[in-house]
């Protein structure tokens, strides 16, 4: 058995936020800059390497420090950044990592897919894994075709076919009101279950609220902005999103009950599953319901008011790659056929 063939037979790591490292090796071979070398006194990072070094000539390795800073650039979380860049290696090493990108065919990207799935016997890739690999040949090529370096975008014409996962139970209408009655004899619950109902919140999301970010200027139609910490990379879903005015009376019970000074929920991510499963428990539901179900929900619903898929995603907070993952989920929700 060939090197290739055994690293291609061991079962691939689970990448999370905690663990990922950037490949050393991924940046060995970028283009020369007509400079001197900086300081590392005064430079503590490497420069930018100009995105006009590269020409159709430039090889599958020297695109690679560009390429993250084009990610890093653009937003793109840790995550992402990492497994692209790995997906870029594994591409480079098969294609071969002088190869002018210029060169590159539709043909090797479908016979590098067509290895990594049915190449080892006995090993076939997640579907999940199959389908972000792709999603990379596109943004890759894609980006390189943009930046008019090289002609024609070899990815252009690739299908992505994503694995469909099986459909949450939604709430229907009478559910969801009897989860808000049973949620406003209790103001925290109602304050909770409010937000990511008619805001779309994500948990991490909620955790993260602080009063500062609670516009209450117009109380017709208070708004709250959700910021993200600057070591997280998620800058780019941040985003203001507008309520009804009958949150105010919400906050305003939940701040006399609870009286939060900075963050508006002061408890473990823990503590906000109990709180919802009692209000679930009240209600009287006998269906699954946590903060992502009600989160579907809330997508769902704009769908059906006519929101934009476009508009939906930005609402979500949604990055390319995630919103691919989820688009197709909300209309088959939203519109089953």
């Amino acid at each position: 058995m060939s090197k290739d063939t055994q690293q291609s037979a061991q079962s691939e790591p689970l990448l999370t936020d905690e663990n990922i490292t950037i490949p050393s090796d991924l940046l060995s071979d970028t283009p020369p800059v007509a400079a001197e070398p900086p300081d590392p006194q005064e430079t503590p990072y490497p420069p930018d390497i100009p995105l006009n070094t590269l020409t159709d000539r430039s090889s599958l390795a020297s695109c690679a420090l560009p390429y993250q800073q084009e990610l890093e650039f653009r937003g793109k979380s840790t995550y992402t950044v990492t497994c692209f860049l790995s997906d870029l290696k594994m591409f480079s090493d098969f294609a071969g990592r002088d190869t002018p990108v210029g060169r590159i065919t539709k043909d090797h990207l479908t016979d590098w897919l067509m290895k990594l799935k049915f190449g080892v016997p006995g090993h076939t890739p997640a579907p999940k894994t199959m389908a972000r690999r792709v999603t990379f040949l596109k943004n890759f090529f894609s980006w390189l075709t943009s930046e008019a370096v090289i002609r024609e975008d070899p990815a252009a014409s690739l299908i992505l076919e994503r694995p469909l996962p099986p459909l949450p139970e939604l709430l229907f209408d009478n559910e969801v009101q009897r989860l808000l009655v049973a949620a406003a004899n209790e103001p925290r619950c109602h304050c909770l279950i409010y937000l990511v109902l008619y805001a779309g919140l994500k948990k991490e999301e909620v955790m993260g609220l602080k009063l500062e970010h609670i516009d209450l200027a117009d109380p017709r139609e208070p708004r709250i902005t959700v910021h993200f910490a600057a070591d997280t990379g998620k800058q780019h879903r941040e985003r203001t999103l507008a309520l009804k005015g009958d949150f105010v009376s919400i906050l305003e019970k939940y701040r006399a009950s609870y009286h939060p000074t900075s963050e508006l929920f002061v408890c473990t991510d823990r503590n906000l599953n109990y709180i919802l499963a009692r209000a679930v428990k009240e209600a009287d539901i006998k269906k699954r319901v946590t903060l992502q179900l009600l989160r579907d929900t809330f997508a769902v619903q704009q769908l059906r008011n006519n929101v934009t898929p476009e508009t939906l995603r930005e609402k979500l907070g949604l990055s390319d790659e995630a919103w691919l993952e989820s688009r197709e989920k909300y209309r088959r929700l939203a519109f089953p056929s």
